[in-house]
């Protein structure tokens, strides 16, 4: 059950069929690379303006680039170091691919959560391990 937390810079007006994309291509490739099921795949996509979002003391506008930051909150255990690497390794060229010039601080932090730490449907993720 992977939760996608992803903050994009942004310039006045966000494109909402951007986001639709950039969610369909973050589920497809946390499913694949990580082994999860795309139904219990969530996507939060947040935008931050350019001017409120600095590297290295100059904001993005300044730099003229974007950058992002994507949070995955997985099941501890449940990936191996390889795949958590091979994860970040693609998804930056994914969201690379996707956002153009992007700065090379833009960043991929994948959480581990211990499965009673973490759930839906007010069940934790170790409830279900033993339903099943």
């Amino acid at each position: 059950m992977p939760g996608i937390d992803l903050t994009l810079s942004a310039g006045p007006d966000p494109d909402p069929e951007q986001a639709r994309r950039i969610a369909q291509a973050l589920t497809t490739l946390t499913c694949r690379v990580l082994d999860k099921e795309v139904q219990r795949t969530m996507v939060q996509i947040r935008y931050l303006p350019r001017e409120q979002w600095f590297i290295g003391g100059r904001s993005l506008a300044e730099l003229n680039q974007d950058s992002f930051r994507l949070v995955v909150t997985i099941t501890d255990e449940t990936n191996t170091k390889r795949q958590k690497a091979d994860y970040q390794a693609l998804a930056f060229k994914e969201m690379c691919q996707l956002l153009g010039d992007v700065h090379p601080h833009s960043n991929i932090h994948i959480v581990d959560c211990r499965a009673a730490a973490y759930g839906y449907g007010g069940i934790s993720q170790e409830a279900y391990a033993y339903r099943a």
